[in-house]
This record gives structure tokens, sequence and C-alpha cells, in this order.
């Protein structure tokens, strides 16, 4: 397992490398933005597919309008965000603004709001990245599920060979994609402009499966705007991921991140507002679970079967399934901050070999395959899900750094203040926008959630403060004095069961019982017997089950002595078998384990294994014991055939005293 580890992982990284694991703008670049910049790839698409069953072909009017305020917003988050970077370069993002300036509960709502992000982020980029696939190779349609599960997978594994090393390995994908759709756009839009792409012929065959043949078209209403433009906002997912990594930059770390979010939200832009304006000059016909738009736009621009078609496929496919990469790199991030802060389970703020929090990487990739499963792997049926969360940080966020301006008053603060108070009014009510509009297709499932998940981590919390306030030292505190009772568990006499009596004696125990649950009178009377044959000098005590049963009888006794002995604690020292091979252990019972499970619940009771080791080789000469005549006994030298040679010596496992002759141990 440890060379498969090593293989799948790499080899460990110590803490002190931890520096040379930071990233340049470059390769960061890949890493954070490629969730927001891959957005491109579906944000026109769901506008679109609002539209499109309410007012046919004729909806595409209002898509440059929706383009042109998704684009205004994206710069007043952009702008807010650089504040936030310079304020918190520590990370953490809307969380600890919230948290620092709001009070718990709204930082508990923010966090809450990153962690449904996060995962909806890698469940809506895989699933559309695999809508790329199966747009150029439609025999896969049917294997959605099971290609987005394997994905999934993929990116855990690379995620797990640490930040630096996945992030080299999305940086191609991530540019080959802004290349090949910066060349869609430019020869799109000159051809189109100048006359040589004309618009396309509508699909009637898809048109009216979308409008279910023009009987439930009711034009375009408020709501439906509304619903439009909350769709097309999901382009700003994963403009937070840069202001929470912050640490993950090279120095000077804040400098850095906020030139890559101007980087960032200048390409997002550009590409959103771009592929708007073709689909609009195109008219392509959306396609219910079918070809997607950029694929139809591709198509016409290159050609079908041209290279330059297959490249942006196989690009948008990349970027997509790679864009999960960034909330591969927060969500571990922002639960092990919750984690640190008692809010999370202490395992979530660990990092594993490869400097990355290994287990929130694990916990975000079972989360994000539930819900690829639950929704079939359809990135229209998860849209409406995403917005909430992004929203609902972007508001706390900006809503924390106005008080922040407000309580430090740091140079151009009234600026800022401005800044900030624009964009959280703006957000809020693109969150509004977002709740009312798409409650009923499916925004009340985060909006139900984002809830019960700041329950719970306050849950969590309230067990940490519970455990901290019973394990803090008193001042003049002493624990009472007890006595001692050690239980061996034993089940008949052998060389494991004597070192784990000899064992016991060394404790020196108030109380020193060997137990033994026997099933019938021939069990109890053999082991009486092994008792007086090596003259064990401990207390056998045997306890009935007619049952078979162990975990009870030994319980039931440990009860007994408790109601006898006060302020006792009791040792129970279990003999066990240590075998080199993992199969052999499957031969042998498994009982000690289990009631180990059993014995650790109980109060003021101490389990001790004594391992005994029955296939490590002994050297010639160990000694193993003592005879009845307190001789000790050794382990002799194996004659050339591996038998006893006649004089005192025999296989490698026998024991001899003086000439050979083998005794049992008497004392153990």
């Amino acid at each position: 397992m440890s060379t498969l580890k090593r293989l799948l992982v790499g080899k460990p990284l110590a803490s002190s490398e931890e520096g040379h694991q930071r990233l340049g703008k470059l390769v960061a670049l890949a890493v954070f933005a490629s969730d927001a910049i891959s957005s491109t790839a579906y944000a026109t698409e769901e506008i679109l597919h609002v539209l499109v069953p309410l007012g046919g072909l004729e909806a595409l009017e209002y898509l440059i309008p929706i383009a042109v305020i998704v684009v205004v917003l994206l710069a007043i988050v952009i702008i807010s965000y650089r504040q936030t970077i310079f304020a918190y370069p520590s990370g953490g993002g809307s969380y600890v603004v919230s948290r620092d300036n709001l009070g718990i509960t709204p930082s508990l709502v923010a966090g809450a709001s990153l962690l449904v992000d996060y995962t909806l982020t890698v469940a809506v980029s895989v699933s559309a990245g695999v809508a790329a696939i199966t747009s150029a190779f439609p025999g896969l349609r049917g294997s959605r599920v099971q290609l987005c599960l394997a994905f999934i997978v993929l990116l855990v594994a690379i995620n797990l060979r640490g930040v630096k090393e996945s992030g080299r390995l999305f940086a191609v994908p991530t540019y080959v994609y802004a290349v090949t759709l910066g060349a869609l756009l430019v020869v799109g839009l000159v051809r189109s402009l100048s006359g040589d792409l004309p618009a396309l012929e509508p699909n009637q065959h898809a048109l009216d499966e979308l409008t279910h043949g023009g009987a439930l078209l009711t034009g375009i209403t408020a709501m439906a705007l509304m619903r439009a433009f909350s769709s097309g906002a999901v382009a700003l997912s994963g403009i937070e991921a840069i202001s929470n990594g912050v640490p993950a930059f090279r120095e000077p770390e804040a400098k850095n991140a906020s030139i890559t979010l101007v980087y960032m939200g200048l390409i997002l832009a550009g590409f959103f507002f771009g592929i708007s304006v073709l689909a609009h000059r195109l008219q392509p016909t959306l396609q219910e679970g079918g070809e997607t738009l950029l694929s139809i736009m591709a198509g016409t621009v290159f050609g079908s079967s041209s290279f330059a078609y297959f490249t942006l496929q196989a690009a948008t496919a990349a970027i997509l399934i790679l864009a999960a990469n960034t909330a591969f790199n927060a969500f571990p991030s922002m639960s092990s901050i919750l984690a640190k802060d008692g809010y999370l389970p202490r395992q979530l703020h660990n990092r594993g070999d490869r400097l990355v929090y290994s287990n929130g990487v694990l916990v975000l990739a079972g989360a994000a395959a539930l819900l690829v499963v639950a929704f079939g792997g359809i990135t229209t049926a998860l849209i409406p899900l995403y917005a909430v969360g992004v929203f609902t940080g972007f508001t706390l966020s900006q809503a924390g750094m106005v008080r922040h301006h407000l309580r430090v008053r740091e140079r151009g603060w009234q600026r800022n203040i401005a800044v900030n108070g624009v964009g959280a009014v703006a957000t809020f009510l693109v969150l509004a926008v977002v709740v009312i509009s798409k409650f009923t297709i499916g925004a009340w499932i985060p909006a139900i959630v984002i809830p019960l998940i700041v329950i719970l981590l306050r849950g969590i919390h309230r067990h940490y403060q519970r455990v901290a306030a019973v394990l803090a030292v008193p001042e003049g505190y002493r624990p009472l004095p007890h006595t001692h009772t050690v239980v061996v568990l034993v089940g008949g006499v052998h060389q494991g069961v004597l070192a784990a009596l000899t064992y016991a004696k060394s404790l020196s125990p108030d109380r020193l019982i060997a137990l033994s649950v026997v099933s019938s009178t021939d069990e109890s009377q053999a082991i009486r017997e092994q008792w007086d044959r090596y003259h064990v000098d401990v207390e056998l005590e045997l306890r009935y089950s007619p049952y078979r049963e162990l975990t009870q009888p030994v319980l039931k006794y440990l009860d007994e002595l408790d109601a006898a002995y006060e302020n006792d604690i009791i040792t129970v020292v279990l003999p066990e078998f240590v075998l080199s091979r993992w199969w052999e252990q499957l031969l042998h019972n498994q009982s000690a384990l289990l009631l180990k499970g059993r014995l650790l619940f109980r109060r003021n009771t101490v389990v001790t294994s004594v391992p005994f080791h029955i296939t490590d080789p002994l050297d010639e000469g160990t000694t193993v014991g003592f005879n009845e005549r307190d001789r000790p006994v050794t382990v002799a030298a194996a004659s050339p055939s591996g038998e006893g040679d006649g004089k005192g010596n025999g296989k490698s496992n026998r024991r001899s005293e003086g000439r050979g002759a083998e005794e049992p141990a008497r004392h153990p």
C-alpha cells in the first residue's frame, strides 16, 4: 500500500518545502481562474436556455443587454475583491472578512455558502466538460454520469500530488482554451461583420423540442429576464477563489494575487461578452440535452470536421473538467480554516504528505460525486443551485469590507467604502434576483442547505468547547488516587498468554486476575488442568457463556469489579498474535479487536494489547524463558537438514536448556 501511495501521490514533502510549492502568476491563473474562465463555455447558453423556450429565437435580442449587465457586475466585484486581497493577505476570503467584521453567524453563513459553492463548482464543471465531450462524440451521452465520476477520481489523484504539480498540469489546457476560444471569437466576428458568415437557419426540430411546438410560448416576462440574468451571472463563480488562496502565491503574495485577479477579470469579461455577441449574430438553435452552444458556433466558424473545431472541443472539455481544480484548492483551504477555528473536524486542518489538505480533497470529491449522481450529470439541472452560494459570499464579503474600512480608516478609506458599498448592494440585489426567480426550480435547495450547514458548524464548535472545558485543569487540581485491578483475558495456556501474564505482573497491580469465558464444562475443566500443569500463580476466574458470546460476559464481570471496589482503575490485558503476512491474520479469530472497540467507551477502563510475534525468527542462544529449576530456556541451533542432530540441536524454533532438554516455562 505504501508503494502504491508513492506511485499515485509522490514522495512526501517536508514542511520546510512549503515555500517552494508556491505559484507564480502564470501558473496561479490556471489554478485559480480556470473555474471563472471556463464558465464562459456555458454561461451564455444558460441564459438562452431560459429565454428561448419562452420567446423562441427572438429572445436572442435580450442577450447582449444581459451580457452588458453581467460584465458591469463583474467589474464591480473584481475591484471590490482587490481590496479584500490587500486587507486580508492571509486568505480566507468572505469567511475571514465576515468573522472579523460582522460576527460569528454571518461568517458561518459565508463559510457554509463557500463550501456549497465549491462543491457545486466541481459538479457543474465536470458535467459541463463531459457535455463538451458528448457533443463531439454523441455515442457517449449514455455514459454521462460514469464519465463525470471518472474525471472526479482523476482530479483527486492529481490534486493529492500537490498544488504546484497540479498547477503545471492544468496550465496547458487553460491557455489552449484561451487561444482557441479567442481565435473562434476573432474569426467568427470578423466573418460575421464582413458578411462572409450569415446567421444560421433555424433547426426547427430542436426549436420545437424547446418550445413544445410553440404551444407554451408566453413571451419574455420580467421574471424570465431575472431568471436569465441569474443564469448568466454564474460567470462570476470562482472569482473569490484568488482572495481565498492568497498564501499560495509567491512573494509579494497580495500584489501577485491582485494582478492575477485583474487578468482573470479581463479574460472572463472579454470571452463572455464576445460569445454573447457572436451568438446574437449567428442565431444558433439550442438543443435540449444535445450539442452545446459553443460546439454549434465552433462547427459553423471552423467547420465541424476541422482540426480547429476538435481542438476547441478538447480544450473546452479539459478546462471545464480541470476548472474543478479551483474548488479542489479552495475547498480544502476553507475547510482547514473552519477546522482551525473549531467549526469542522480537526482532521480537515491537517496537511497530507504533499503539503495539501488531503482530507478536504476527499470530502469535496465525495460530495460532488453525490450531486453528479443525483442530478444525472446534467449541467442545466445543477445551475439553479449554483448562484445562491456564490452571491451570498460576495455580499457578506463586501459588507464586511465596508465595516473594515470604517473600523481601520486606512488611507483612502472613504473611496474604498464607496467601492465595497456599491459591490455589497449590487451582489445583494443579484442574490435576491437569484433566490426569487429560481426558488421553485432548485434555488430552494441551497437556501435550505446553507442554514443547515451553519447549524452543523455551530454544533461541532459546541462539542469542541465542551471537550475543552472538561479537559481544562482547574487551579490546584490533583487527580483522585485509584486502586488498580488488572484483568488478563485468557483462552488457554500458551506462550502468548504467559507473556501477557508476565507483563501484567510488571504493572504491580493491587489485584491481578486471569479471566476466561467458557461455553461448556469440558472447556472449564481443560483450562483448569492447564493452569495446574503449568503452575500459573495467578487467580483464575471462569465465566460461563451458554451462547458462546465473549463481549457481554466480560463487560458484566468488569461491572461487578466496579461495584466491588471504589475508585478503581481496571486494565484489561489482551494477548494477541501478530503475524508477518496480512492474509494469515484472516485465519485467526478477531474477537480481541471487537472487544477493544466495546471497551474503548467504558469508563475507568484501560485496554492493553500484548503482541506475540509468532513468526519472527529468533537468533541462536536467545533466552525465551526459564524452566522449573529457574534455568534459562534458549533457542538451539538448527542442523543443515533442519532436523535434530541427536545432541540437543533441532529446528531453529526449538528451545533448549543445557544439552537441549526442552521444558515448558513454569513461571510466567
